[in-house]
């Protein structure tokens, strides 16, 4: 335990203030040396240390206010800002408020940036021009009802002439009709212009008018003597050895076509259909026994032109419905031929008499 009044400095040796000091100096040195004995001198430090505390208070608040916005921050995402004190760091909210204005969170919704309800025009989109919108001022008025004529039908159902074997002639070069030009103008003629009329976006009809002809003429070429006139649209069958000597009209019933012969030579040849299952055509060797140029039949009541009578009431005559429906029907028992032209040609030419040959 150290010595308080021998002067003794702790330190191992007497102090600077040994026995030798009279009273009066030892008194003042004493007093002087009282602040520098042990406890006093504790004592001073002691006030120092809390001097410091007083002026690093302040410092240690500042240091705890920063701390606190730091943690704030690194929890909100946000920078550290500048504290003056340790109030102005207490409220936790700022710091979340420098959150939403951080550019690294999504900026507070405004007019401008609500989602559109549709996607952005592309860069091509928005450069192009505008279409201009129509002017209803300038807007075109309704058509108004053609008043023109409809175009003059120069061919129909019932017509019969050259121009109707040239417009069959032609149509046949297109493949709209399926056989030989025989002249009339039927049902089968009527389709076949009805197709092409449809073809060529014209009004279906079935009547050639002015413009499906011209149409017609435009797209195929002048039909040649044998397109016009052929022989027969099928071939001709080898004749029957009855046939071969004589004039003789060669009817085959295998090969539906007629061969008017002489001598073995076939003069003119055409084709034909018989009667049906129910009224069959006969088979076998006649001879014609009436001619009738404009014969009407009286069972039937039905035209029977050019008629060459071979068997009872059964004849060769040209037939306005073998024209037009072909091999769709068939006669009552009689022999029809559906070119007018070649049956009125073979009428002047048979004489009464003459062979008549119907065989298979």
């Amino acid at each position: 335990m150290v010595d308080t009044d021998s002067g003794w400095d702790g330190r191992g040796g007497r102090g600077s203030y040994g026995s030798r000091d009279t009273g009066v100096t030892r008194g003042v040195r004493g007093a002087r040396a009282a602040d520098a004995i042990p406890g006093r001198r504790v004592a001073a430090p002691d006030r120092r240390v809390a001097i410091p505390d007083r002026r690093f208070a302040a410092p240690g608040r500042r240091v705890a206010a920063v701390s606190l916005v730091a943690l704030a921050a690194l929890a909100t995402g946000c920078e550290p800002g500048t504290a003056t004190g340790a109030p102005e760091a207490s409220p936790p909210a700022r710091p979340t408020q420098a959150a939403a204005a951080s550019p690294t969170r999504t900026a507070p919704v405004t007019e401008d940036a609500k989602p559109r309800t549709a996607p952005p025009p592309s860069p091509s989109a928005s450069t192009a021009a505008p279409a201009p919108a129509p002017d209803p001022t300038t807007a075109r008025p309704d058509p108004e009802p053609s008043t023109a004529p409809p175009p003059r039908v120069l061919m129909r159902t019932g017509s019969e002439s050259d121009r109707v074997r040239e417009l069959q002639a032609r149509l046949r070069q297109i493949g709209h009709f399926g056989r030989n030009p025989t002249g009339y103008y039927g049902s089968v003629t009527a389709d076949a212009v009805r197709s092409f009329q449809a073809k060529r976006s014209l009004p279906v009809t079935g009547s050639t008018d002015e413009v499906t002809w011209q149409r017609l003429l435009a797209m195929t070429r002048v039909p040649k003597a044998a397109e016009l006139r052929p022989p027969t649209e099928r071939p001709l069958a080898a004749p029957d050895e009855r046939c071969l000597k004589g004039r003789v009209l060669c009817i085959s019933k295998n090969s539906r076509t007629l061969a008017w012969m002489i001598d073995g030579k076939v003069v003119s040849a055409m084709d034909v259909r018989f009667g049906s299952e129910y009224t069959p055509t006969r088979e076998g060797v006649f001879e014609v026994f009436w001619k009738s140029r404009d014969h009407v039949s009286t069972l039937y009541d039905t035209p029977m032109p050019y008629a060459l009578f071979f068997s009872g009431g059964q004849a060769v005559h040209y037939s306005a419905d073998f024209a037009a429906n072909g091999y769709g029907g068939a006669s009552h028992g009689c022999v029809n031929v559906r070119d007018k032209k070649k049956i009125a040609a073979l009428f002047g030419q048979v004489r009464t008499g003459d062979k008549v040959v119907v065989y298979w």
